[in-house]
């Protein structure tokens, strides 16, 4: 008996690992957002200052929510950027404003 009750524990443990590990990648996609700014007015609704020739820079904006690893979709003109927030900190006053230091990627 206790042979049969041991190979259903290890099976149950090795199905429980199975999940943990096919678990992040699917967690990765959920907690990453895209945040389209592309319809908002640089200058007047955020600040995005270009460095490097424009494969990173650091933008100021207002709102809740950006955090590393997601985008950030800008225009400029008729061109659409895409950028990856590598870090981001809030301001304490106000606390919804933040700046970020962005990294260009490619447009998906």
């Amino acid at each position: 008996m206790s042979l049969i009750r041991t190979g259903m524990n290890l099976s149950f443990s090795f199905l429980n690992k199975l999940a943990l590990v096919s678990f992040p990648a699917n967690e990765l996609k959920q907690k990453h957002k895209v945040h389209d700014y592309s319809q908002l007015v640089c200058g007047s609704d955020y600040v995005f200052e270009r460095l490097n020739e424009g494969t990173i820079g650091y933008m100021t904006g207002i709102g809740k929510g950006i955090k590393p690893c997601d985008r950030i979709i800008l225009r400029e003109g008729y061109e659409s950027y895409q950028y990856q927030v590598e870090e981001v900190d809030y301001y304490s006053d106000p606390s919804d404003m933040w700046i970020a230091l962005l990294k260009q990627l490619p447009i998906d």
